[in-house]
């Protein structure tokens, strides 16, 4: 039993047709992509909002008819993975690289829908490194005014081939340990030049599906405010 496909595919129910859906980028992204791959085929009209070249790419083998970036607006329902989410559904994303792109479209997106296995569900956020996206350009001067927040922060990929991504820019991976005020931790890591953006996504998420090792499917809904 996959329950990461669990959780992808029970969130494809919520697609409807007519559709602009935005594309997760991840393993557990990858089974919703998938899954809507098969109802496209079976009829299902719809057009798709990549997070990444490999999502693109997978979507396009699939036979997804995409949206041209010069198009993007408004989105109906986004459908992605997490690395870690709490229970205000606070998350933290990024592993896959692809946290800048994914924001992009989570922003735009009128619902979105995370889909994890029930590992990524914790009381708290912090035991996953925090993705900062930075530009190349004297990336280690950057990293130190991070380093200052408090954290370790390792240059994804390493200094000899470092990890570039989609967007042709570097990603560290931050050891905060317990993240306790997310909001201000936001900020000031936004506020460094040289932040692209970090792999915090606070207030965003709609609901999530959850894959449980029993065979089931568990809903999380934001809490009311």
């Amino acid at each position: 039993m996959d329950k990461k496909k669990l959780a992808g595919e029970a969130a494809v129910e919520l697609v409807e047709d007519g559709m602009i859906v935005g594309l997760g980028t991840g393993s557990t992204a990858y089974w919703a992509i998938q899954a809507i791959g098969r109802k496209v085929a079976a009829g299902l009209r719809i057009q798709g909002v990549p997070t990444s070249v490999q999502s693109e790419t997978l979507a396009l083998q699939l036979g997804i008819p995409l949206l041209p970036w010069a198009e993007l607006g408004r989105i109906d329902l986004t459908i992605d993975g997490a690395d870690e989410l709490d229970p205000q559904l606070q998350l933290i994303k990024g592993g896959g690289g692809a946290l800048l792109r994914e924001k992009i479209v989570a922003s735009l997106s009128q619902q979105l829908i995370i889909v994890a296995d029930e590992s990524k569900a914790v009381d708290r956020l912090g035991a996953f490194p925090l993705p900062v996206e930075i530009v190349p350009f004297a990336w280690q001067a950057t990293r130190r005014q991070v380093r200052a927040l408090g954290c370790e922060a390792a240059l994804r990929g390493g200094e000899t081939e470092p990890f570039v991504t989609d967007n042709g820019n570097y990603i560290l991976d931050c050891k905060f340990g317990v993240i306790e005020h997310a909001h201000d931790l936001q900020v000031q890591l936004s506020a460094i030049p040289g932040v692209v953006e970090t792999g915090l996504f606070l207030g965003m998420a709609s609901a999530a599906y959850i894959g449980c090792s029993d065979g089931t499917v568990k809903r999380l809904d934001k809490p009311a405010i």
